[in-house]
C-alpha cells in the first residue's frame, strides 16, 4: 500500500453517526464488529457515541471495514 492510500483510508472514517449507522444497515452488532477489529465492545460503543477515535492501523481496519460494510448495503457487493 502506498503512502497516499494510507492517508486515503486514514481519512475515509466516517464520523460516528454515520459508522453506527453503517454497521446497523449492515445488520451487524457491536459485538460483533469489535470480535472482527480485535477490540471490546465498549471500544466500539465508545467510537459510536464520539467518546473515543481509533488510531493507526486500527483506525484504517475500520474506515476499511466500514467502507465495505457500506458497499454491501448499497447493493454494491
Amino acid at each position: 500500500m502506498t503512502l497516499l492510500d494510507e492517508v486515503r483510508e486514514y481519512r475515509s472514517l466516517p464520523g460516528p453517526r454515520e459508522a453506527r449507522d453503517v454497521r446497523r444497515r449492515a445488520g451487524v452488532s457491536q459485538e460483533r464488529l469489535a470480535a472482527e477489529l480485535g477490540v471490546c465492545e465498549s471500544t466500539v460503543y465508545r467510537w459510536e457515541a464520539g467518546e473515543r477515535v481509533p488510531r493507526g492501523e486500527l483506525r484504517r481496519s475500520y474506515a476499511r471495514l466500514l467502507a465495505e460494510l457500506g458497499e454491501l448495503t448499497r447493493g454494491g457487493g
